[in-house]
C-alpha cells in the first residue's frame, strides 16, 4: 500500500510540484494551501507524513504540526522552510520531528524529499 502524504503549502507551485513529483514516486498525495483545508484532509482519512512548510497563512507550521499530531498521533512530519536557520523546537523534538526531517528551500535535488519520506516509513 502506498505512503499518504499531505502536503501542506500556501504556494500552490510548490504544493504543484512535490503532488507530481511524489505521486511519480508511489506516494499517495493530498495537498493544502493552509491549515483549515489541511485539517479538513486530516478529519477525513489517515496520513502516514505530512510534509509543512512553516510560512502558512492564519497558523504558524509549528503550531499546525503540534495539533495535527493530536488528530493523527502516528503521522510523521517533515518541515519544508525557506529559513536557513530553522532547527525543530524542543516540542517538535518531542513530537519526533529531528533536524534531519527538516528540507531548506529551494531544494536543489527534490529526491531529498523522497528519500527523507522513504526513512520515514522505514521507522
Amino acid at each position: 500500500m502506498a505512503m499518504r502524504v499531505l502536503v501542506v503549502d500556501d504556494e500552490q507551485m510548490i504544493c504543484e510540484s512535490l503532488c507530481l513529483l511524489l505521486e511519480d514516486s508511489g506516494f499517495d498525495v493530498c495537498t493544502a494551501l493552509d491549515a483549515r483545508a489541511a485539517f479538513e484532509h486530516l478529519h477525513h482519512g489517515a496520513f502516514d507524513a505530512a510534509i509543512v512548510d512553516l510560512r502558512l497563512p492564519e497558523m504558524d507550521g509549528e503550531t499546525f504540526v503540534q495539533r495535527a499530531h493530536r488528530i493523527q498521533p502516528g503521522m510523521h512530519f517533515l518541515i519544508h522552510t525557506g529559513s536557513s536557520e530553522y532547527s525543530p523546537s524542543p516540542a517538535l523534538e518531542r513530537l519526533g520531528v529531528r533536524g534531519e526531517h527538516v528540507i531548506h528551500k529551494p531544494v536543489p535535488n527534490i529526491g531529498v524529499i523522497v528519500e527523507a519520506l522513504r526513512d520515514l516509513q522505514a521507522g
